[in-house]
């Protein structure tokens, strides 16, 4: 019987399960961290309260469930990094989180090398990505020390290790993609040729031991949160998908254990690697979701998330959003893009704002799904979402009818961790396959297309029209 802590650090909150070999939470606690917005597109977190918000929420989840763990997981941010003294573990900056924009003069520098860096990493040039936020750093805050993913620097806290896994790498426009290794060539361009860098591990490697949970446990299973939440969702075989409603919108299709590089504009990643294969997956990213939700809530359109499926109106009476509160990703990528509403008048209520949003969160889904279609070759079929934002039955139904395609939700708001539940498992017993460490599930709400195809082309039309609209106002690039 093994009995895992997994430990799920994102960009809003850190979740501490404990999940038993049956796959039942035993415990749950879940911490809330809030990153600061500032002004020039900056986004930053206090590495302090993240890490306290790991060893507290797991601490917590192990005395509710009562039990004595067998190993401890952790899902990290994937693209949110920050500088720190190896010989102390102290911070030397904050956290620089991956909707930060600010190290866009850094990719303009690069613009030269950016399909060299698309042919090594599978990657756009973006400052979504770590590398340009590492430079970035350097540049702007300290030479001091070593500057990492975040993390590096939490399993630096439990086991002393200096690690970093395969996914969480291959997220930093310096590693290759076929090979899963750091590129001299490449972080020399981003000014990173003399930094010390973290042993990348396998997904299903025991990496160290910790003693902050109780007893001296092993380490393992560590995963980029996106890639696990891919997993949990057993999207196992080239072409099932998934997408992730979280403070983003994250859209992943399994591609097999060939490297593939996208023609559609989208991220080619390592998903994982286990018992020395990799895998590998196409991935698109709608930079806020839950964010946007958020900041409808600040400005009093509703009181939490819970209130959108009450305050959306039944039709947004043609408005339109394009919820680009901190720039586009694929297929547009520009980091400098501004949210915007159109189609409004003097009946304009808040229902149709809240609805305007949603549906241009949808909107943006469905154009991932396009691409991710257009890279393999085929249609999907089907999308299993998970997330808190996939409580909202409008936000799901706008995502089915503008993708005319079957939207499974996941079981429970735990993929991510359930995810690195199953590479914990596979760390543990090297005989267990992965598809035996992933628990099954059956969806707890399925959505079907209720529009027509000709509404939702027309809704699709007139919202790519307020995107080039979005954009031209912007300018060029």
């Amino acid at each position: 019987m093994t009995t895992v802590l997994a430990i799920d650090q994102g960009t809003s909150g850190t979740k501490a399960i404990v999940v038993d070999a049956r796959g039942e939470v035993l415990g749950l606690v879940e911490l809330p961290v809030r990153p600061t917005y500032l002004p020039g597109g900056g986004v930053e977190q206090n590495p302090r309260e993240l890490l306290d918000s790991v060893r507290g929420a797991g601490r917590a989840a192990v005395a509710r469930a009562g039990v004595r763990i067998d190993a401890v997981t952790l899902a990290n941010q994937g693209e949110t990094v920050l500088a720190w003294d190896p010989a102390t573990g102290e911070p030397l900056s904050a956290a620089i989180v991956w909707q930060d924009r600010r190290s866009e003069s850094i990719c303009a520098e690069l613009e030269e090398f950016k399909d060299r860096i698309a042919a090594t990493t599978g990657l756009i040039l973006d400052p979504y990505f770590s590398a340009p936020k590492m430079a970035w750093l350097r540049r702007n805050v300290t030479g001091e020390g070593v500057v990492t993913t975040s993390d590096s620097w939490i399993i630096h806290h439990l086991t002393g290790e200096f690690v970093t896994d395969v996914a969480t790498a291959g997220r930093s426009l310096v590693t290759r993609l076929d090979d899963g290794d750091w590129d001299p060539e490449l972080l020399e361009l981003f000014g990173l040729g003399t930094e010390r860098l973290p042993r990348i591990v396998s997904c299903d490697e025991v990496v160290g031991h910790t003693s902050a949970f109780g007893g001296n446990v092993p380490v393992g299973g560590l995963v980029v949160d996106q890639q696990a939440a891919l997993l949990a969702e057993n999207c196992l075989n080239p072409g099932e998908a998934k997408c992730t409603f979280g403070t983003g919108a994250f859209l992943l299709a399994n591609t097999g254990t060939s490297t593939a590089r996208s023609t559609a504009g989208l991220a080619a990643s390592v998903a994982w690697r286990v018992r020395g294969e990799t895998s590998y997956c196409f991935d698109g990213q709608v930079y806020t979701a839950a964010s946007a939700v958020r900041w409808i809530q600040d400005l009093g359109f509703i009181r939490g998330a819970a209130d959108l499926d009450v305050v959306a109106a039944a039709d947004a009476e043609g408005v339109l959003c394009v919820p680009a509160l901190a720039g586009l990703a694929a297929p547009w990528w520009r980091p400098d893009a501004k949210a915007s509403f159109s189609g409004l008048t003097l009946s304009t209520g808040s229902g149709h704002l809240v609805l305007a949003v949603l549906q241009g969160i949808a909107a943006q889904v469905a154009e991932l799904g396009d691409l991710v279609a257009a890279d393999l070759g085929q249609p999907l079929t089907r999308l299993r979402v998970d997330g808190g934002l996939t409580r909202s039955r409008v936000l799901m139904q706008a995502v089915a009818d503008l993708m005319r395609i079957r939207i499974d939700v996941y079981p429970s708001q735990h993929a991510t961790p359930m995810g690195a539940v199953a590479l914990a498992r596979a760390s543990l017993d090297p005989s267990l396959s992965l598809a035996d460490a992933v628990d099954p599930w059956e969806p707890s709400t399925t959505y079907e297309p209720r529009w027509s195809a000709d509404q939702a082309a027309d809704f699709r039309s007139r919202w790519a029209e307020a995107v080039g609209a979005t954009l031209a106002r912007e300018g060029t690039r």
